[in-house]
């Protein structure tokens, strides 16, 4: 009786819990959605180069001039990132994945997010890649193709293991996750730059919110997954990444439009 009992009251407290963190990807969903737009309505044309070294002779022949291949607009690429969070809040809220959604968080996990994150936090980066000067095609699939490893040693920590248990995924992802700062870190320091590196001050303002914002989400993660304290609780977890997401969106989409989108007067 008393086993049935515990049963009922934890089914009760999840579905209340669950309940309201649909109203919560609503929310979320509804206010990437906005910023999606407002950025591609009031953004202007800025673009940022992508580039490739070719081979000009045998090994040790100095390389060809850089080519562009391509140029990104940054507006469309915050456009992205905002595009695929809400569409991915919006997909957990309404059926038919929401209930695929809910089972999933009675169980301890969210696949959807990780597939969302893979995707929008990786043009996340390599959009700050291009701001620190890194233009090279082979650089931003690399730092791309890394960052989404990240994420997805991540899923691995939550599809195999459960809290409490070995954290190796966790760790294996952070150092996958530390290598994009560590190339951003070169850029900054510049060591034998034949100029003086001047770095704008919004650029300093996003590199250090977003190193923040991005550690926060390991953060979360290491305490389910220890677990510690309240965080046991997994929907504790999943609030929190509701959160960060929208927060190091927004951060970063509107510090570059201060920096480079708003239109000239």
């Amino acid at each position: 009786m008393a086993k049935a009992n515990t049963k009922t009251g934890k089914a009760k407290t999840s579905n209340i819990t669950i309940s309201s963190l649909r109203k919560w990807n609503i929310v979320a969903g509804v206010a990437h959605l906005i910023q999606m737009i407002l950025i591609l309505v009031l953004a202007n044309a800025f673009a940022l180069p992508v580039t490739a070294t070719y081979v000009a002779g045998p090994p040790g022949t100095p390389p060809s001039a850089p080519v562009t291949l391509f140029e990104i607009r940054t507006a469309y690429a915050i456009a992205i990132f905002f595009g695929l969070s809400a569409l991915f809040h919006f997909i957990v809220a309404c059926p038919p994945f929401n209930a695929r959604y809910d089972r999933g968080l009675t169980q301890g996990h969210n696949y959807f997010r990780w597939v969302e994150y893979s995707l929008s936090s990786s043009v996340m980066i390599v959009l700050i890649a291009q701001l620190l000067g890194i233009f090279d095609v082979g650089a931003l699939v690399a730092i791309f193709g890394v960052n989404a490893s990240m994420i997805l040693f991540g899923w691995l920590q939550e599809r195999f293991t459960k809290p409490g248990e070995t954290l190796i995924a966790f760790w294996f992802g952070c150092i996958a996750g530390l290598v994009p700062w560590l190339i951003f870190l070169i850029f900054i320091i510049a060591p034998k730059s034949p100029n003086p590196v001047e770095i704008p001050g919004f650029v300093w303002g996003i590199v250090i919110s977003l190193f923040l914002l991005f550690n926060s989400f390991a953060i979360v993660q290491y305490l389910q997954y220890k677990p510690v304290g309240k965080w046991s609780n997994y929907l504790r977890g999943e609030r929190a990444y509701i959160i960060l997401s929208l927060t190091a969106k927004s951060a970063l989409a509107w510090q570059i439009f201060a920096g480079t989108l708003v239109p000239a007067t």
